[in-house]
């Protein structure tokens, strides 16, 4: 007979060595950055917006593992429906039957996007992209993508071709026919469209990267130039998606805007189960599956199983229970406005701006002759170092969680769990306020430390 695998023995008896392991079979980059910025904490349990170290220490999470934990980790309503479907034996994935689940989800998804009529389910945001960009060409006969600059649209070699940052491109290539546009320029995307190969445009209503919103009449004018062109309008919604911004889909805030393809994954997982979703037009699907013989010309072996379906289902009852959404526009609100009153308070911080419960804050050169001396040497070294600088005592003072919102911005991107409360948005404002105060009267800790990451840049040169 088989020994009992126990998990908790498992962890009890090796998860110390945590770090030594990455360190040692996965990324070893990912522990050294770790340590180099002092994040290399051990946190033992979690609960919604929140994480607990060993010690009972509470840790504000306003970073939803990059957008997954919409509504926060461990959800009773999600497990509860993990829990069902794992003890219902479901014959699952036997690639030749219809099964309801993925059905149902697609229904409801659906009923959020009535102008779109079906939906592929793969694994990820990345795989989501992916699909659109093989539906769009095989839709249009044609072969170029356009995208915006500064885009990120993943990381596989199809939505790396139209990923919008070179350090993530270099070195992998060749890739995809491409073009980047500016975000917001329609002239530049008319010239593009005129040379007669475009397929389609795929767009952020709000980038993540630098968390940059499409301007007003952007997306409708956008949509507009495609349909006269045949080309089709994507709006990947992988982060912004799902209530994020205070709408359902970001692109819901402007009228009139309805793509022909849409990305869907990060928070339909519950945080459990990976899952993406491209909702299309029914006339795209038909192009692509166009004869019995092409049934399975896409598809994903993992796409569409029991787990995946029943935690999305979830998502989205909890989402209408709790009124999720009008909680992430509410909670939002408050907490950018709150920011929004700290710029001409601060001479560092330069712009507060986003939707809902995405929202940036970037940093600029100060006015004042000491701060901007301390300021370019920072810059000299790395730009980015200045928004570094802040996440740091963010967490090791103030036990909150958030990231800097790419490589070389000064900018922090805040995208909390959804269901963060008035309080959890008051803490975040108090502890940067404090942060942002200590930066202003030069805190020796905090330039002390950004000292240690201008060493640390000039050695990785």
């Amino acid at each position: 007979m088989a020994k009992e695998f126990d998990l908790g023995a498992l962890l009890a008896e090796r998860g110390a060595e945590r770090y030594e392991l990455h360190d040692r079979h996965l990324n070893h980059q990912l522990p050294r950055m770790l340590r180099t910025i002092g994040f290399d904490k051990v946190y033992e349990r979690a609960e919604g917006a929140h994480f607990w170290d060993a010690d009972g220490n509470d840790y504000l999470d306003m970073l939803a593992g990059f957008g997954v934990m919409g509504l926060g980790r461990h959800h009773p309503v999600v497990r509860k429906a993990l829990h069902d479907v794992l003890d219902a034996s479901l014959p699952d994935l036997t690639r030749f039957d219809c099964a309801p689940l993925p059905g149902l989800l697609a229904e409801r998804l659906l009923a959020a996007s009535p102008h779109l009529d079906r939906v592929f389910f793969g694994n990820s945001g990345t795989e989501a992209v992916e699909t659109a960009l093989k539906f769009a060409r095989r839709a249009t006969g044609r072969g170029r993508v356009l995208y915006c600059a500064h885009a990120f649209h993943g990381l596989t070699t199809g939505s790396l071709s139209v990923n919008g940052e070179a350090g993530f491109r270099d070195g992998f290539g060749p890739l995809l026919p491409d073009t980047a546009v500016p975000l917001g320029d329609l002239d530049a995307l008319a010239r593009e469209l005129r040379r007669g190969d475009v397929a389609a445009l795929i767009v952020e209503p709000v980038q993540g990267k630098g968390v940059h919103e499409a301007p007003p009449g952007y997306l409708r004018g956008a949509q507009e130039l495609l349909r006269r062109h045949k080309a089709l309008l994507i709006a990947d919604e992988v982060q912004t998606g799902l209530g994020r911004t205070g709408k359902f889909y970001a692109y819901q805030h402007e009228e009139g805007v309805e793509p022909d393809l849409v990305c869907v994954a990060k928070a339909l997982s519950g945080g459990y189960v990976p899952v993406g979703a491209t909702l299309g037009r029914d006339w795209i699907f038909r192009k692509v599956y166009s004869s019995l013989d092409r049934v399975l010309v896409h598809s994903a072996s993992f796409g569409s199983n029991a787990q995946a379906m029943a935690a999305g289902l979830a998502v989205l009852a909890v989402m209408e229970d709790e009124e999720v959404v009008a909680n992430a526009a509410a909670v939002g609100e408050r907490l950018a406005s709150r920011l929004r009153a700290l710029v001409d308070r601060y001479e560092l911080l330069a712009d507060v701006r986003g939707r809902g419960l995405m929202i940036g804050i970037e940093f600029g050169r100060p006015r004042s002759l000491r701060l901007r001396s301390r300021w370019t040497m920072l810059q000299a070294a790395r730009k980015g170092l200045f928004a570094q600088m802040v996440v740091v005592p963010l967490l090791q003072r103030h036990r909150i969680l958030t990231q800097v919102s790419g490589d070389h911005l000064e900018v922090i991107k805040l995208i909390p769990p959804l269901i963060i409360d008035t309080a959890d948005a008051d803490r975040f404002v108090d502890a940067f306020t404090e942060v942002m105060e200590d930066a202003h009267e030069g805190g020796g800790l905090m330039w002390d430390f950004g000292r240690t990451l201008v060493k640390q840049a000039v050695a990785n040169r």
